[in-house]
């Protein structure tokens, strides 16, 4: 039976899968089951930092698969100390939590910014303020800080706690904060599945100051927007703030599943003997293959990533079938006069792999794509922009 076969009859519905299967690939290209190769504009939504098959990662990968696998939080192990001192001295942050993914580590930003507020302003400032359009997660609570409506219809109840505003309105966060006990505020400073929407550069600012002086904490989600992807290791450096707590994922781990939870001098002590644990989280193989990208994203290489976005953005700013681009560095959104839908569909057959964000074609290429193929996949883009 074909693995398309295999997986339709085998698989939970919950992927609409195109009709690829990838079964190799070297940095940018992917190959699938028929020989075809395709420049992959998606790098697997913003985790395969440096592309398939990058031979530094797999070495630190297989080195450490030689060592130990696994072991449980109950022990020490050198990968995870590691990249959490690499993550704290490359932030100024003062304490990791790893978990799995981009939802558990929001899940252990919303316990430490509850736990921390519940410490120290009692259990009743327990409310997070999240934005519209913004996505924290799959789980029920991240679903709850979700700010779409549309994810919260087939899981009802969530949890309670989460109040959304309007991204940019500052007067409207001003109003939730005097009406609400707010432990928290959390944000994108690009709201991915959203759109690929930068944040006003001043409203964060004084979005910061105003949660700051309300005595609440300030979280930013880097889940996507993390390692490297805006042109900054964390996109919330492009904009001069400094969060209280910090979720990343995706990219960190260059393919592998790694979540982590960064905690400021402000929560740093939050977490004691088991109020938080994970069986998986810092896993010692996925930790190698985190110290492997992160000791690569460095300033020439984020130089790289701004330059490459500003290039993508001159291409496609003003070009036909192309309304408006967004984001910030190689995390781009256009939006097209055809469907977005249809303008990826004609990409994969023209042999470049691109994602949608609601009505914007998604681009999230690997940060160290040669420019040659960066130039060869925008002009195919171009070509199924126009129709």
């Amino acid at each position: 039976m074909k693995i398309q076969e295999l997986d339709q009859q085998y698989i939970a519905k919950t992927y609409k899968r195109f009709p690829v299967t990838i079964v190799s690939g070297s940095g940018s290209v992917a190959v699938d089951d028929t020989g075809k190769s395709y420049i992959d504009m998606g790098s697997g939504i913003g985790v395969t930092s440096f592309g398939y098959a990058d031979t530094a990662w797999q070495a630190a990968v297989t080195e450490q698969i030689g060592r130990v696998q696994h072991t449980s939080n109950l022990y020490y192990t050198e990968p995870c100390a590691r990249l959490a001192q690499m993550l704290c001295e490359k932030t100024g942050m003062r304490r990791v939590f790893f978990s799995n993914s981009g939802a558990e580590a929001n899940e252990c930003a919303i316990k430490a910014a509850r736990k921390h507020a519940a410490d120290t302003r009692g259990a009743e400032y327990n409310v997070i303020v999240t934005l519209e359009n913004s996505f924290h997660g799959r789980t029920l609570t991240t679903l709850a800080a979700t700010g779409q409506a549309h994810f919260h219809e087939l899981f009802q109840p969530l949890t309670p706690g989460f109040v959304h505003v309007p991204a940019g309105d500052l007067d409207a966060l001003k109003t939730v904060m005097a009406q609400h006990k707010v432990a928290a505020v959390m944000i994108e400073c690009v709201q991915g599945e959203g759109g690929v929407v930068a944040l006003d550069a001043e409203y964060v600012r004084s979005l910061t100051e105003l949660v700051h002086a309300q005595g609440a904490l300030l979280i930013i989600d880097e889940v996507q927007t993390g390692n490297g992807r805006t042109g900054a290791l964390y996109a919330y450096m492009n904009y001069g703030i400094a969060p209280d707590i910090v979720s990343t994922a995706k990219g960190l781990a260059g393919g592998l599943p790694l979540g982590a939870t960064l905690l400021a001098e402000s929560v740093q002590d939050v977490f004691s003997y088991g109020d938080h644990g994970s069986t998986f989280g810092g896993n010692p193989v996925s930790c190698a293959a985190a110290c492997s990208i992160l000791s690569r994203i460095d300033d020439a290489l984020l130089a790289e990533v701004r330059e490459k976005g500003e290039f993508l953005r001159r291409t496609f700013t003003g070009a036909p079938g192309i309304e408006a681009v967004s984001g910030m560095g190689l995390m781009l959104g256009l939006k097209t006069t055809r469907p977005a839908a249809d303008v990826v569909n004609d990409c994969i057959a023209q042999g470049v792999l691109c994602l949608t964000a609601k009505d914007r074609v998604r681009l999230l290429p690997a940060l160290n794509i040669p420019q040659e193929q960066l130039a060869q996949a925008a002009k195919v883009i171009l070509d199924c922009c126009r129709g």
